[in-house]
């Protein structure tokens, strides 16, 4: 029989029915909101444990396009693999959910959460967190907290908890966030579009700034809101679902699977083997140095024997490597690398290193290094997609592409599709850097970030190399954007946050907290917690700290920056307004007269017909000016039209009606001649002699009296030709 929990929360009626269905699951939820639907299942294995230290936990988010009285599009008409905001939801889900399992669950899980009804102004990614979280909560898992997201959006000045998504479309701010009762799990933060904020500072809000970004101190006090919702929404949750939860199931965590008697062993004997072997600068030779501490063991008769193996003895060295590495950081305040807790390692910029990309900028911050590539596009390159709750595909006009090959790391595996953390990572980039981009640049732009060396947070290297690719593009920018990845270690009641993580600090390590932002403020933030969660003044000293360490990568960029030498590659472009009225006459009755200024000066046009905006792309800059002064001369010529627009030339004119014309103007194909009953005539280049025309000003001179014989007319153009045809 299912329980139902009906609750009245965010304005909405929300409504969580218990195994009504999926009911050989571990735990299930119906969860229906407004006119949206979700299914939410968790199964986990408990007579299958993996054999490694970690949990096997994997969460699918799946859109059904029948949800919203959709067909799927394309070739084959159902479900294929997931889209992007479908990948993404998942890594959402699962890093909010993941912090939750106790250290040492080990057991196999899938928690799926299928969208079977859309409502198109909820947010999906808001429901299918509470929707997860809820069959998690009441299943039969360890799990002891309820946890929800809410998402904070700015309109008007003003910060609406959970908005609707035609709200978030106005919105300059779009803050997701995590979290239990008490506790912060999981943050995700992007500036949308530009705005006035205010920034805090020690004379109490007195600095104004048009800019994109959001200062540390609002930041804080706008997910203080958010906890604020969040605790009231688990403590309702929680009372709620106690008559659905199931009880829960004993099961074995794994501390170790290596023998103590092994690791005392290692740790008496071979502690500061270990800890020469974690100072090695180099992430490859480190890692050398403690297979090599492992053989050095494996010979060691006293403790070896046949019941141990070398794998065993280098998950010892591994276990004792990870608590002194805590240990000398948090106690000692001493890293691995000799870096102080503030220290940015070393960093070096290449700019415009491939002759034939629009831009380039090789990014290198110790050993992680990102070579980011841009190219440019037209309005029309940009790559449509169709999301669930809308009928119409969109457009996304800035792109980042990430990818990771396996030899960033020294692995040996061949290159396959985009992987979920490719996405995540792209993604994330993507929104520390559009916001900075001007609002009235429209065309296309891909960046392609290829991560060559990793050892330590490539999305933030990814983020500083696209902010130099886009600046040495010239794509109109407000500031140029840095990234730093923060980590934190919690031991015996001492904390130390760390700046600018390396791998060994982010594998052994209690957080990945990832900031970017310009000189002003941040663009877009990610936190991932581990085990447990942080408080809010934690997350406010990571900040400060995280902000001293961007304002350093900053100052490296800017001075790099104005050394900026625009690739050769790079197209030409001039851009301006003609009055949108004249267009017709720069297109030509079907294309004709763009067709032909397009194949005379090989160039390319974007011309706007709704505000006029003209821009002429090309390799040959001779080409392009001749082009903007061929179409500049043509919009000042239909200004003349536009003050006769009453003449209707049908009235005034005849076919084949000779007249004495004036010579008004000469074009690459042909000349505009005056008439004596008014208006204006084109005599094309091939109509003026039975002999082939190759340059009209050789046969023709402006201000030239002519004969010419009405060819064709209409209401508003006359084509002319010469009395002999």
């Amino acid at each position: 029989m299912s329980i139902i929990c009906e609750l009245e929360l965010n304005n909405e009626k929300e409504i969580f029915e218990f195994d009504k269905v999926a009911k050989q699951s571990n735990g299930s939820v119906l969860y229906k909101v407004g006119d949206a639907v979700l299914l939410a299942s968790v199964v986990s294995e408990f007579d299958n444990p993996v054999s490694e230290d970690f949990t096997p936990l994997t969460v699918q988010y799946v859109e059904k396009t029948y949800a919203a009285a959709k067909i799927p599009g394309g070739f084959i008409k159902r479900e294929s693999k997931p889209s992007e905001f479908e990948t993404l939801t998942s890594r959402l889900i699962d890093r909010s959910l993941r912090p939750l399992f106790p250290k040492g669950y080990i057991y196999p899980t899938v928690i799926s959460v299928i969208v079977l009804s859309v409502d198109v102004d909820l947010d999906l990614q808001v429901l299918a967190l509470n929707a997860a979280s809820a069959a998690l909560y009441t299943s039969d898992l360890p799990i002891k907290k309820s946890i929800s997201g809410v998402r904070v959006a700015k309109v008007d000045e003003e910060l609406i908890v959970n908005p609707t998504m035609s709200q978030l479309e106005l919105s300059t701010l779009d803050l997701y966030v995590a979290g239990s009762s008490s506790e912060l799990l999981m943050i995700e933060m992007k500036a949308i579009s530009t705005e006035t904020i205010i920034e805090s500072s020690v004379d109490n809000f007195a600095k104004i700034h048009n800019i994109n970004d959001m200062c540390e101190d609002e930041l804080v006090k706008v997910i203080e809101l958010a906890q604020n919702r969040l605790t009231d929404i688990n403590t309702t949750y929680e009372k709620s679902f106690e008559s659905a939860s199931k009880n829960m199931v004993e099961v074995e965590l794994l501390e170790n699977k290596i023998e103590n008697s092994l690791i005392s062993y290692v740790k008496d004997n071979f502690s500061s083997n270990i800890k020469d072997a974690i100072k090695v600068m180099a992430k490859k030779e480190r890692t050398s140095a403690l297979k090599d501490v492992a053989v050095l063991i494996s010979k060691e008769e006293s403790i070896v024997n046949d019941e141990i193996s070398f794998k065993d003895i280098y998950e010892a060295v591994s276990i004792v490597k990870k608590d002194i590495v805590r240990k000398m950081t948090v106690l000692e305040g001493i890293r691995a690398d000799g870096r102080g807790m503030k220290d940015v390692r070393p960093i070096s910029i290449d700019i415009n290193i491939l002759p034939s990309a629009h831009s380039s900028c090789l990014f290198t911050r110790g050993e992680t290094q990102a070579l980011v590539v841009s190219t440019l596009g037209n309005s029309k390159d940009g790559q449509m997609y169709e999301v669930l709750s809308s009928k119409t595909p969109k457009t996304e006009n800035f792109m980042l592409h990430y990818n990771f090959p396996g030899f960033s790391v020294g692995e040996a595996k061949p290159m396959f599709g985009v992987n979920r953390r490719e996405l995540g990572h792209g993604n994330l980039g993507k929104r520390a850097l559009e916001s900075t981009i001007d609002n009235d640049y429209t065309d296309t732009i891909r960046l392609v970030s290829e991560i060559l060396e990793s050892n330590g947070s490539s999305s933030m290297a990814t983020v500083c190399g696209g902010s130099l690719a886009l600046k040495a593009a010239g794509i109109p920018v407000h500031s140029l954007v840095a990234g730093v990845a923060m980590g934190a270690m919690f031991e015996e009641g001492k904390s130390a946050i760390l700046t600018d993580i390396m791998g060994l600090e982010d594998h052994d390590g209690d957080m990945d907290f990832k900031v970017a932002g310009t000189s002003n403020g941040i663009t877009a933030l990610q936190m991932d917690i581990k085990l447990g969660g942080i408080s809010l003044e934690f997350l406010k000293e990571a900040l400060v700290q995280a902000k001293d360490g961007r304002e350093h990568i900053l100052t490296i960029m800017e001075k790099e920056s104005q050394n900026i030498i625009p690739s050769e590659a790079l197209p030409m472009i001039e851009q301006f307004k003609i009055d949108p009225s004249k267009v017709f006459s720069v297109i030509g009755k079907a294309g004709s007269v763009i067709r032909e200024i397009i194949e005379k000066f090989e160039v390319a046009i974007d011309l706007d017909r709704d505000n006029g905006n003209v821009k002429v792309t090309g390799s040959n800059r001779k080409n392009i000016e001749g082009a903007v002064d061929h179409i500049k001369t043509i919009s000042s010529n239909a200004k003349t039209f536009a003050k006769k627009e009453t003449i209707n030339f049908e009235k005034l004119y005849n076919l084949d009606d000779i007249y004495n014309g004036k010579v008004l103007r000469i074009t690459d194909f042909g000349a505009f001649i005056e008439l004596p009953q008014g208006g204006e005539g084109l005599l094309h280049i091939s109509k003026i002699s039975k002999e082939r025309v190759s340059n009209v000003n050789d046969v023709l001179a402006v201000n030239q009296m002519i004969e010419v014989k009405v060819l064709k007319v209409s209401k508003d153009r006359i084509e002319l030709a010469n009395p002999i045809f």
